[in-house]
């Protein structure tokens, strides 16, 4: 199969792009480098610099595309609270532009990578899609108005159309920006070191913290599964794991021991959260398969800037 992937140098992307090369597939990569790394990328894919909202150069990338995995984005969620407006341009005003032009061309099929983030508060665990969905952030507030916009597009002009909610997706060559990293490389990186592992809340909160390679599973059963057209997808581990026990396990793998510090005047995010997978598994028979404390393994091995200093 031909597909086009938006921000193919980020985190997922790469790791996407490079499955899908290696099982054959050609694929064209599009990312504005804003954080994505395109050495990360296979030399078999062809890898164009451009921002998401260019329409000219997506008709160009479109051209002879069986299906388009859409995860241009900006991610931070500290981030989006302060520019409010650029996450709107980039997540929702992006998602509109690649969809005028899937409709120009006539490309058959999107995947959108969309976020467990526009859960928010949710009192029945595991959260389902049925659930209403409750963003606290502009960050999740774009990611909802992109499922909504891809739905209502492909509804209207008669493309195909699946939402894939990703919970906390983790794994080697994760963005490490200087502030506001991800919390599980953090505390790897900070452990590594014997440092100071910061806990916001009293850390009891709950997240699904699933490793990269299940979440590219997911993703590729979405290019060609039948009867998923207009459907929203959780993908997730399925595991509910507090941040006290995560600092336990990052603990264990690291084989360090680091200060923790509890910071309980710091919002925590929401209480609980963890993935309801039963639809993933019947439509896209996901089935994850790599336990959290495994994942953290493979990342260390797997990611060089997370090397012990110790050798």
């Amino acid at each position: 199969m031909r597909f086009l992937i938006t921000g193919a140098a980020g985190f997922l992307g790469s790791a996407l792009a490079n499955r899908l090369v290696q099982e054959g597939h050609s694929v064209r990569g599009l990312d504005d480098l804003s954080t994505g790394d395109p050495s990360a990328l296979s030399p078999e894919v062809h890898f164009v610099r451009g921002d998401v909202n260019d329409r000219p150069k997506l008709w160009t990338l479109l051209q002879e595309i069986d299906c388009v995995y859409h995860l241009a984005a900006k991610v931070l969620v500290p981030e989006s609270v302060l520019y409010p407006r650029e996450y709107n341009e980039v997540n929702v005003g992006g998602t509109v532009t690649l969809m005028e032009a899937m409709r120009d061309v006539g490309v058959r099929r999107v995947v959108l990578i969309s976020s467990g983030a526009i859960y928010g508060n949710q009192e029945i665990q595991p959260v389902s899609e049925d659930a209403i969905p409750n963003p606290r952030s502009p960050y999740a507030v774009s990611k909802l108005a992109a499922e909504y916009y891809v739905k209502t597009i492909g509804r209207l002009w008669g493309i195909e159309t699946v939402c894939l909610r990703v919970f906390n997706a983790y794994g080697p060559g994760q963005h490490l920006p200087p502030v506001h990293a991800p919390v599980l490389l953090n505390f790897l990186r900070q452990a590594l070191q014997n440092g100071t592992l910061v806990v916001h809340g009293d850390g009891t909160q709950t997240r699904d913290y699933v490793y990269v390679d299940d979440v590219v599973q997911a993703m590729i059963a979405a290019s060609t599964a039948p009867g998923v057209d207009q459907m929203t997808i959780n993908v997730g581990s399925g595991v509910e794991t507090s941040v006290r026990d995560l600092v336990k396990v990052v603990i264990s793998v690291t084989g360090n021991e680091p200060e923790v510090v509890y910071n309980p005047r710091s919002d925590g995010g929401p209480a609980r959260m963890c993935a309801d997978l039963r639809r993933a598994a019947a439509l896209l028979n996901y089935h994850p398969s790599i336990s959290l404390e495994t994942g953290l393994r493979l990342t260390l091995e797997r990611d060089p800037r997370l090397r012990p200093r110790n050798g």
